[in-house]
């Protein structure tokens, strides 16, 4: 770091847990963001701000007017603009000393495994169920840590699993494909703060893990109601019987 690094990150360098050590982790890292809408416009300026040095940010669709009610970092002038090389742009805005790599593709499997093995961390903040199955059997194969959320209605819900680690369950160990079904925000709506707070809260577990901070938050399902103002906590353990990282088929 130079000395505009340490004024700029000056915020971070005064925690005891974060210190320089800590800040350099985060610029050395790269994090792949999938889904550039409410979570990913919620999580990335913070990421970006924080100083992660390379981001990998990824979605395929277009800014609308339906868009605006929740995704802040878009703005009118942008409606019929591709969301990833829109958000690459605020985000080189807001730090300008790192590396945004924008791709307007909806990412495959295959796809999805070439760039995690890029990565330190894969963040998942699609929209869709399948994706999010897909986003997780690459993790899984690469051991990549990925932190998982959604947002629907009033409710929210983020989750940390680590296939580094050994006897960590994975998302398909909580949600089964067979059992699960989407919850669009395009039939059911959502709570314009809702995709706030749970994207703010992927992008601090996102952070804690680059850094090796804070409280392992693995193996436990966070669920968020916005009406009450409340959160919940489900622990839940690896199942042995799970068709992506157990036994299952």
């Amino acid at each position: 770091m130079d000395d505009r690094d340490l004024l700029r990150y000056s915020r971070h360098l005064l925690l005891d847990e974060i210190g320089i050590e800590g800040q350099q982790k985060l610029l050395a890292a790269t994090a792949l963001v999938v889904g550039c809408g409410g979570l990913g416009a919620a999580a990335l300026p913070f990421l970006a701000a924080a100083g992660v040095g390379h981001l990998i940010i990824a979605d395929d669709d277009c800014i609308d007017d339906t868009n605006l009610q929740r995704q802040t970092a878009f703005s009118e002038a942008d409606i019929g603009s591709n969301k990833a090389e829109t958000l690459k742009g605020r985000l080189n805005a807001i730090n300008s000393r790192i590396d945004v790599t924008a791709l307007n593709e909806r990412l495959d499997e295959a796809r999805l495994i070439e760039l995690m093995r890029r990565a330190d961390i894969v963040v998942d903040c699609c929209d869709n169920f399948t994706t999010r199955q897909a986003v997780n059997r690459a993790a899984v194969a690469t051991r990549t840590p990925l932190v998982s959320g959604a947002a629907v209605r009033f409710e929210g819900q983020i989750a940390v699993y680590r296939p580094d680690l050994a006897d960590s369950p994975c998302y398909a160990c909580l949600f089964d494909g067979e059992q699960a079904s989407d919850g669009a925000c395009a039939v059911f709506g959502v709570f314009s703060p809702l995709v706030g707070i749970i994207g703010t809260t992927q992008a601090a577990e996102a952070l804690k893990l680059l850094m090796h901070i804070g409280r392992p938050a693995h193996g436990t399902l966070l669920v968020y109601d916005a009406l009450a103002n409340e959160w919940q906590r489900f622990p839940f353990e690896p199942n042995p019987a799970c068709r992506v990282c157990g036994g299952g088929t």
